[in-house]
């Protein structure tokens, strides 16, 4: 790519024929005003980060990416099924301007404060990288403009600080590995010894935490022996699995994703790691398409919700699965579940606004009133603004273990378990570390 950002013209307003005389101008004007509101003729502009180059860009940036092109092309038609079946955002023909996130935290934050004032858009959707949601939520709080974090995992966000116009639609990482561990739990998987292997930055660092923190609630014998950290997107993991092989645990768990898993799982399927260990991966169905029969069959993966093959059954789900799989000749999975719900979202908080703002087009702070504390069908399940001071989601999720299909030349999961949202995510009065320490106080697995 030569340039960072790319375009899309969802749709064009209807504008008048010069030479026109005054009197068929002005017709045509009521004419048009009858058929539909003023301001289906407005445009709503929608920044779209994610990873379009780059290790984490063929696996994650670019579905997310697909996933977001398909759904707005389906809102500007108004062929979304209900309630998403309005044209756009309550008329207003949704454009998109699309961000590659790779480059680092420093050139994002610049990137997010060309979006708002030089591409003039009226929200964000984007980062996947925690480090990045770290970086660009404060400057977006600076700047009163309204953002929506659709994926990055870090609990920091907004366990740390207050924000007013920054939002995350999908639930944080601690959901992920309390889920890991409670299907350990409730599966009777013998667990004596562990060993651990997660990037070293933020969402690793809280990964490895999370699931260390509930193996010793859920586990209490449990004892950890290589604890690696590894380099994100080193790419390169022979000393490290000559590491993990040594002293083999009864479970090897890891929170890599994107290129960085796809290279862990190449490098360690031919020798052996996981059929001397268990593999335990918090955020991995993204990879199963890729991998094909080189993925280890007995892997217990979550997908960071109950996406793709985890889905629960609904009509909505249904419906996304069918035009993702006809647009890209592949089923959807994580990270385009987290842009659609993500869209779902902030389409539904448009409407709101509008309807209580005489259709005009929302302000960055009547979209945040109407998206806070929020709740919205989505393809994975429902989604509830219900942390942060109604400004982070929590939702239910599901693992499952691997199984290669050789008649069907693909992965498929078995022993698919369902999480609700109350079970694995910390209640609104606690931080993640603390309800973890408090063994779940309040938790609701039933």
């Amino acid at each position: 790519m030569k340039k960072s950002r790319s375009r899309q013209q969802a749709g064009a307003a209807i504008r008048p024929q010069h030479g026109w005389r005054m009197g068929a101008a002005v017709a045509v004007a009521t004419a048009l005003a009858a058929m539909a509101p003023a301001q289906a003729q407005e445009v709503f502009r929608i920044g779209v980060v994610s990873f379009l180059s780059g290790q984490a860009a063929e696996s994650f940036g670019v579905p997310a990416v697909n996933g977001g092109k398909v759904l707005i092309d389906a809102f500007n038609k108004g062929e979304a099924p209900a309630p998403y079946n309005k044209v756009g955002f309550g008329g207003m023909k949704i454009e998109a301007v699309y961000v590659d996130e790779n480059g680092g935290a420093t050139k994002q934050v610049q990137e997010l404060r060309n979006l708002y004032d030089r591409e003039k858009v009226d929200a964000v959707v984007g980062y996947v990288g925690s480090g990045d949601c770290l970086a660009v939520a404060p400057v977006a709080e600076e700047m009163k403009r309204f953002l929506i974090l659709y994926d990055c995992g870090t609990p920091r966000i907004f366990e740390e600080n207050k924000y007013n116009y920054v939002f995350r639609t999908a639930s944080h990482g601690t959901m992920d590995n309390v889920a890991l561990a409670r299907y350990l739990k409730q599966r009777n998987v013998k667990v004596g010894t562990m060993n651990l292997i997660n990037q070293d930055y933020a969402w690793g660092q809280d990964s490895r935490k999370d699931f260390v923190l509930s193996m010793e609630k859920l586990y209490p014998d449990a004892k950890v022996q290589s604890d690696l950290l590894p380099k994100f997107g080193s790419g390169q993991y022979g000393t490290e699995i000559s590491q993990l092989m040594s002293k083999p645990a009864d479970l090897v768990h890891s929170s890599f994703w994107g290129g960085d898993l796809q290279s862990f799982i190449l490098q360690s399927g031919p020798r052996g790691l996981f059929k001397k260990s268990q593999g335990v991966l918090s955020a991995a169905d993204h990879v199963l398409q890729g991998l094909g029969d080189k993925m280890p069959d007995g892997v217990i993966l979550g997908a960071r919700g109950a996406y793709g093959l985890m889905a629960p059954k609904s009509a909505l789900n249904d419906w996304w699965w069918s035009v993702y799989q006809k647009a890209y000749n592949v089923y959807p999975v994580q990270a385009p579940y987290r842009m659609a719900q993500a869209l779902m979202g902030l389409k539904l908080a448009a409407e709101k606004a509008m309807a209580a703002n005489g259709g005009k087009k929302p302000t960055p702070e009547q979209l945040a009133e109407a998206l806070k504390g929020s709740e919205w069908a989505s393809p994975g399940g429902r989604i509830r603004m219900a942390l942060g001071d109604g400004h982070q989601a929590i939702q239910e999720t599901a693992i499952g273990r691997t199984k290669y299909d050789a008649a069907k030349k693909m992965v498929t999961l078995q022993d698919i378990q369902r999480f609700p949202a109350e079970c694995v995510n910390p209640p609104a009065n606690m931080k993640s570390e603390d309800w973890i320490k408090a063994n779940f106080p309040g938790a609701k697995c039933d």
